[in-house]
């Protein structure tokens, strides 16, 4: 029987599973392209060169993946296939075209929602209630191509976007074990995407953590949820007291309040809580300002009240 093989550009935890997933299934990977670690950047998640390492496959980490060297060395691998695990570029076309067989991309949504980047993110900051993992043909537009297979996982109300990122990462491993023996034996049915049914979305800042002043409670939450700290920059909004970080916060019953042009963060019955100009609260779990612990007593003794700057 003859052993299929791949090149394999990852990152991420999900660039560990599949990667994982393809050496499981036999695939002979003959070359993994990655990332350097960003200094600048809280690195939670597993290292692609590790695993491949691990397994004696050669690794590149070159800075732009477009290059002769990095298509040179594609070549040379002679792939059936290549495929994109989280790998953090856009592969042009002469990269796409190495593979005898095709090239896959595996991307975190149910495509087509939620194409581009930060789809996670994205998915927890409209409230979704599922997201998943999608693999697919690659062309020169990102998340374009037909999509080979998909798997769909739940968002909890409370879930943050890592709790979420956690699931694509075993959907996302689900879909490229149940993906790969179709594609070696050439049953994959691929289906185009209806691109009416969803959108292209941008990467995000820190800056886009910042809670606007009449938000909803419920928009409050799931912004908080999308960028919940350790892993993202989190939820914040400025005062006179200084920068208040929003970490982790629970739909609560309405407190009877109802803030006049901006929400209200203060204490009730010896709770922290979050009230909306909507008159909707959040049990506010754990909150920083200017990096110390906030709690309702800190708040109720030193301020009464807290509200963003306007």
């Amino acid at each position: 029987m003859t052993v299929s093989s791949a090149i394999v550009f990852g990152y991420h935890n999900v660039g560990v599973r599949c990667l994982r997933v393809l050496l499981d299934a036999g695939i002979d990977v003959r070359l993994v392209v990655t990332h350097e670690d960003s200094p600048g950047e809280t690195i939670w998640f597993g290292s692609v060169a590790e695993a491949a390492r691990e397994h004696g496959v050669a690794v590149m980490t070159p800075d732009d993946a477009n290059t002769t060297e990095v298509l040179e060395a594609c070549r040379a691998a002679a792939p059936d296939f290549l495929f994109s695990f989280y790998y953090r570029k856009m592969l042009k076309a002469p990269l796409l075209a190495v593979p005898r067989r095709g090239a896959y991309n595996l991307h975190g949504s149910l495509l087509p929602r939620y194409r581009g980047r930060a789809p996670v993110n994205w998915a927890v900051l409209h409230g979704e209630r599922e997201t998943g993992a999608t693999l697919h043909a690659m062309d020169e537009r990102p998340d374009h191509g037909a999509i080979v297979d998909q798997c769909a996982v739940p968002i909890l109300i409370d879930d943050t976007a890592r709790d979420a990122f956690d699931k694509v990462t075993v959907a996302a491993e689900i879909v490229v074990a149940r993906s790969v023996p179709r594609l070696v034996d050439g049953t994959a049915v691929l289906t185009p995407q209806d691109f009416s049914k969803g959108g292209y979305f941008g990467g995000r800042k820190p800056e886009d953590g910042r809670i606007a002043a009449q938000a909803s409670a419920r928009n409050i939450h799931d912004l908080v949820r999308a960028v919940a700290p350790p892993d993202y920059p989190g939820a914040f909004f400025d005062t006179p007291a200084g920068r208040v970080l929003v970490a982790r916060t629970r739909l609560a019953p309405p407190s009877g309040r109802r803030p006049a042009g901006c929400f209200e963060l203060h204490a009730d019955d010896g709770t922290l809580r979050l009230t909306a100009v909507d008159g909707a609260t959040l049990q506010v779990l754990d909150a920083r300002l200017d990096g110390a612990p906030l709690d309702a007593a800190a708040c109720a003794g030193k301020f009464g009240t807290l509200s963003p700057a306007i």
